[in-house]
């Protein structure tokens, strides 16, 4: 917007008819949106943030009252700081840790392998419980990228999920007929990572 001889206040006045512009426009396109319903929501990419973002929807949906189960496929080890916050909503959420470490940690397929079966089977029952309204597969790309459970028996089990169920997957290397049939796909790219400066992995950031 070109301000260059206008007084304050035809800059202010400019200002408010643009955005008044802006807001009718947009009201116009949110009200074409009339859809409800579970959606299937992945965060993938190599930038931070992935489980973050999963942890946030959690934190939001606990605050609307619903019900979460969280079903973590890998770093469940762990013991982070949404645990430590999520375990003051023990009837909103359950928080399952199924994975015994990173595959490099374990450096042992077969367990891997049991574990990712173990988690899937938990998963598949929580998004058949009516009483969840969102489940969370914490990792799940990771699994999937190293073949441990069938893409095509998780992919079918996604699309034929209850109609009212949110589910949010998360981890590196999305496949991608995972991305094919989610409503929302949010790729986490890296321009930096503090890990290049030397930094290690820090309580509050990372767990």
């Amino acid at each position: 917007m070109k301000t260059e001889g206008m007084t304050e206040q035809e800059i202010n006045e400019r200002h408010a008819e643009k955005m008044a512009k802006k807001k009718a426009a947009r009201d116009k396109m949110i009200a074409t949106k009339t859809k409800e319903g579970g959606l299937l929501m992945v965060h993938t990419g190599k930038g931070k943030g992935k489980t973050t973002a999963a942890m946030g929807l959690a934190a939001r949906a606990i605050g609307t009252g619903m019900k979460i189960c969280i079903v973590q496929f890998v770093k469940g080890a762990w013991e982070t700081g949404e645990r430590k916050v999520l375990e003051h909503f023990p009837e909103q959420c359950v928080m399952k840790a199924m994975g015994e470490g990173f595959t490099w940690d374990t450096q042992d397929r077969e367990r891997d392998v049991t574990a990712a079966k173990q988690a899937w089977q938990y998963a598949v029952d929580a998004m058949n419980d009516e009483q969840y309204d969102m489940v969370i597969l914490d990792e799940l790309n990771i699994v999937l990228r190293y073949d441990y459970i069938p893409l095509d028996n998780v992919i079918e089990t996604l699309k034929n999920k209850r109609s009212d169920l949110h589910v949010v997957v998360t981890g590196r290397n999305a496949k991608e007929e995972l991305i094919e049939i989610a409503d929302t796909v949010t790729e986490m790219t890296q321009i930096k990572h503090h890990f290049r400066n030397g930094f290690k992995a820090q309580e509050g950031i990372e767990f």
